[in-house]
């Protein structure tokens, strides 16, 4: 009958306090109605489900020294903590620009803003890569600060659905922006094993990269498939059965590690991009306006280092970090994240 009452279906039971499947951490992936069972996730140390902790947010905004009326840039909005941050510090004076790639958490952050009550005429976010910054300047005009935090964002390595991460099952795809470029895996098949070590040198340092990159060529060319996270860590696994049983699950882990960030940094083109940002970077800045660059690897501490260090040398930065800003130990115990962060900064002459 069409007055018949739908049958009332229960909400699925809360698996204990910290569930293992993403999907069912429901009450961590809508922090608006279950701000008990998100806070006792922190307490331990640990990253509720679709969210990001921002790191460094206290020296990033001495850094900044963000005043009302200000106009800035968020080059990487992520779940936007370090954007709201910020934008408290204009004071609904100014304007926050924001840029990301990712279509999405994209939206996700700026709804989430919105209801905070920063909407359009104090902030305006562009799905765009941060490499575009003179695209912003064009509208915007040169900026007071900028931050650019090259970290991945939390909820994209736990969400399986985006394969950042070895420990979920989900397609090896690694891109932030999934519609554009190949996934990790396409870009797997055709690689030579030359190429390939070559990336996992260069990109992570990894230290079995040539039986990582062997083993990997050799089972693509045999005809098996590397097209879930899963399937390239057996790989990997069975590829370092030869360290010795005390060390072989940590160095397994490691390399695991290692490798899915090579292969991220390569289909996002990470290095060049930040390079890129890095060179339009002084047109972009008023004078005496600030850059602080939140990195998580050393090959983009090197780019931000040299950069820094040439364009003062040039005297178009009057001054630059001394030597790089790592998170208090508090800040690593509390968050694991944190611990290979490096923060620089330069001030425009």
């Amino acid at each position: 009958m069409d007055n018949q009452k739908q049958k009332h279906q229960r909400r699925p039971r809360y698996k204990g306090t910290h569930p293992r499947s993403f999907k069912d951490k429901y009450k961590e992936l809508q922090p608006e109605l279950y701000a008990d069972a998100v806070a006792k996730v922190i307490q331990k140390g640990n990253t509720p489900a679709g969210m990001h902790r921002s790191i460094c947010v206290k020296e990033i905004l001495e850094i900044l020294q963000i005043a009302p009326g200000q106009t800035g840039l968020d080059a990487t909005l992520g779940y936007g903590g370090h954007t709201l941050e910020m934008l408290k510090c204009l004071d609904s004076k100014g304007h926050l620009y924001a840029t990301d790639v990712d279509p999405i958490e994209l939206p996700k952050t700026r709804e989430r803003l919105e209801h905070l009550g920063f909407g359009p005429e104090i902030l305006t976010v562009r799905q765009t890569n941060f490499s575009n910054i003179d695209q912003i300047t064009s509208e915007s005009g040169p900026l007071d600060f900028i931050l650019a935090d090259l970290g991945v964002s939390s909820m994209q390595i736990d969400n399986p659905e985006r394969g950042f991460s070895f420990k979920t099952e989900g397609p090896l795809d690694l891109r932030l922006n999934p519609s554009k470029g190949i996934s990790a895996a396409d870009r797997l098949k055709t690689i030579s094993q030359d190429e390939l070590n070559g990336m996992l040198l260069e990109n992570a340092d990894e230290p079995h990269s040539a039986e990582i990159s062997r083993a990997i060529v050799t089972a693509i060319k045999k005809g098996e498939e590397i097209i879930t996270t899963s399937q390239l860590q057996q790989i990997i696994k069975d590829a370092l059965n030869f360290i010795p049983e005390k060390d072989r699950n940590e160095e397994i882990k490691k390399s695991c590690q290692r490798c899915f960030q090579a292969l991220r940094i390569d289909v996002n083109n990470e290095f060049e991009v930040l390079y890129t940002f890095l060179e339009k970077l002084p047109d972009a800045m008023a004078v005496g306006g600030r850059v602080a660059i939140l990195t998580f690897h050393s090959g983009e501490d090197r780019l931000v280092k040299k950069s820094f260090k040439r364009l003062y040398r040039e005297g178009i930065y009057r001054e630059i970090a001394p030597d790089a800003i790592r998170p208090s130990a508090a800040e690593c115990n509390s968050n694991g994240r944190a611990r290979c962060a490096k923060l620089r900064w330069a001030i425009k002459a």
